[in-house]
């Protein structure tokens, strides 16, 4: 058996909610590639550590 970190993901609408912006901001980030996601039926999930990474790409210096 391996110990493999089961992945936590999240909805375009937690994710919206979260960072305070509309659903459709989170779909043309996805749409041009800057949040990678899956997408599932007519839904995405995006994984945790990719929005991490998204955050730390725009985060100002």
């Amino acid at each position: 058996m391996t110990n493999q970190k089961e992945k936590e993901f999240y909805l375009v609408e937690e994710l919206a909610k979260k960072i305070r912006v509309s659903n459709m901001t989170i779909y043309r980030y996805i749409k041009k590639g800057k949040v990678k996601a899956y997408k599932i039926g007519k839904e995405f999930r995006i994984e945790k550590g990719e929005f991490n990474k998204f955050l730390n790409k725009v985060k100002t210096k």
